[in-house]
């Protein structure tokens, strides 16, 4: 049904239609805005575990300090075969009930997943919105925003909110409304898919065995993000409020600590999640062959360019772009890098037409690139373009207790995959898997989970723990504080060894064996002196 047919016309000027969000420039410069934007971080922890009965007596606590309302509704829909299904909470008479539901503007926003904005029910005379200025004016409001609440899976509601004043609404608040809605969305489909699960284990009549995933820990958005660690779940709170957005994202953490899956849960929950995710990976692409990969090139650009050959960007165009260890780019690159984030265009190689683009850039690297401007390998200006929203991934020993849950996760998966079934899992077992450090995070707790099923013939996980190089037994477990201990004394040593120089053919980094940017990184976290006292 569109807005046409349903009596709402783009020349009527009491209902507005947003069909994509530009936050970016509107945020800018504005305190009280900024103010507000901070303020939806706040609402994301209230709402992350939201349940209906919670929302009917705490919405308009939850909204007034951010949008003057006196009124807020949510209605939560359940299609099936008999029609649709609907249940509504808070002020019930922000839905009219002398109406079928799909004669209200409630059930056009719904089916549209379009917001619907009136500025006042008294001026408004079509008749589709007759038929509830009654029931408003009665109730007590004038103004109203009305807000799809979209998931991945689509859309599961509708939130409204109502104010007694007319015109309290304007287009800015709409536009920050809907990531609002997000949030309340986000916390709805938590409790929806809890209390199925809750049901349908009440049907088996089967209890939880140690270390199942208990699902309600991720959301849909995240299928493949497993944890439900605080320290994860300030990421994921994080994702979902700049997801809607347009903005640049620069993905840090250590590797292995999923920060592709961050990136791809951003594009999913974004308005270009039906758009193209292009993935590339700066690290494995030679230098001298990464311009053409990014940008592409005409045939006989260079020697073996016996065709034209679209870019990374034009592939990703109105999509978005995952730059992978963008750290690795050459220096000479970043310049032409940085022109396409700022005005959207480049030339093929070989070419001198200018190709527009219109890509959302995500961002990640392992390495830290304010240090490497600071030594002059990373260009400032295009450090500061990438870094409009930092978010940092934790390693997996920032967060243990979400080991249990992966390696379950990761259990099921490969036992499926074989064609195995492996019920248990010692709990000696996971006592080592939780105490070791994991160096390299989940990608190497996934790649040993998997050696360890292809090597349990029966019903129960066999791992080799014998290859972990730090064992771990029930009352002898090794503390996070002791590997760190070990690890500063170890980069102390090659410190003093090296007269306190990082860097150079002599420095400490040479004698341990990695990179100055990775050295600066570790000092850093370790809370080392550059200079003995």
């Amino acid at each position: 049904m569109s807005a046409v047919e349903f009596g709402l016309t783009s020349e009527t000027p009491f209902v507005h239609t947003l069909p994509q969000l530009h936050f970016e420039q509107s945020l800018a410069g504005s305190h009280m805005l900024a103010a507000r934007y901070e303020g939806l971080s706040h609402l994301s922890r209230l709402t992350a575990s939201m349940t209906p009965e919670v929302s009917s007596h705490s919405l308009v606590a939850l909204f007034r300090p951010l949008f003057p309302c006196d009124f807020v509704n949510v209605v939560i829909f359940n299609e099936g075969d008999n029609g649709a299904h609907w249940k509504s909470f808070g002020v019930e008479q922000l839905t009219p009930l002398d109406l079928p539901i799909e004669e209200t503007t409630v059930w056009s926003v719904y089916q549209q997943q379009k917001p619907l904005w009136i500025s006042d029910w008294q001026q408004d005379d079509r008749l589709a919105v007759r038929k509830e200025a009654q029931n408003a004016l009665a109730v007590g409001y004038r103004s109203l925003c009305r807000l799809p609440l979209c998931t991945a899976h689509g859309s599961v509601g509708v939130l409204s909110i109502a104010s007694s004043q007319p015109h309290n609404y304007s287009e800015q608040d709409t536009r920050l409304l809907l990531l609002a809605a997000d949030q309340v969305a986000f916390g709805l489909a938590n409790s929806l898919l809890h209390a199925e699960l809750q049901k349908l284990k009440g049907e088996s009549g089967v209890e939880n065995e140690p270390y199942v995933e208990d699902q309600r820990g991720s959301d849909p958005v995240f299928e493949n993000i497993v944890g439900r660690s605080s320290a994860l779940q300030r990421v994921l709170q994080q994702v979902d409020v700049v997801a809607p957005t347009d903005s640049g994202v620069l993905i840090q953490g250590e590797t292995g600590t999923g920060k592709e899956l961050v990136a791809q849960a951003i594009h999913n929950r974004s308005a270009r999640r039906d758009r193209p995710f292009i993935k590339v990976n700066c690290a494995a692409i030679p230098s001298g062959l990464l311009e053409s990969e990014l940008f592409g090139h005409e045939k006989g650009a260079f020697t073996g360019a016996v065709m034209r050959k679209p870019g990374r960007f034009e592939l990703a165009d109105k999509g978005t772009l995952f730059l992978d260890e963008v750290g690795d780019i050459p220096l000479e690159l970043q310049a032409k890098l940085l022109r396409v984030l700022q005005e959207h265009e480049f030339e093929r190689l070989g070419s001198i037409r200018t190709q527009q683009v219109d890509v959302r850039v995500i961002a990640a690297s392992h390495r830290d690139l304010k240090e490497m401007v600071e030594e002059g390998t990373f260009r400032s200006d295009l450090y500061y373009r990438l870094h409009v929203f930092p978010l940092v991934v934790p390693p997996l020993r920032e967060r243990r207790e979400d080991i249990p849950l992966i390696v379950r996760h990761f259990v099921n998966k490969y036992a499926q995959r074989m064609n195995r079934r492996i019920e248990t899992i010692p709990a000696s077992t996971m006592e080592v898997f939780a105490n070791y450090p994991w160096p390299g995070n989940v990608r190497e707790l996934q790649n040993f989970v998997e050696r360890a099923v292809i090597l349990s013939p029966g019903t129960s996980l066999r791992a080799p723990l014998e290859e972990l190089k730090q064992q771990a037994t029930p009352g002898s477990s090794v503390s996070l504080s002791t590997l760190e201990e070990m690890e500063r004394e170890h980069v102390l040593r090659a410190l003093r060894e090296s007269n306190w120089v990082t860097g150079g053919p002599n420095g400490a980094a040479i004698r341990l064996g990695m990179k100055r940017t990775t050295l600066a990184y570790r000092i850093r976290k370790l809370g080392i002196r550059v200079r003995p006292q």
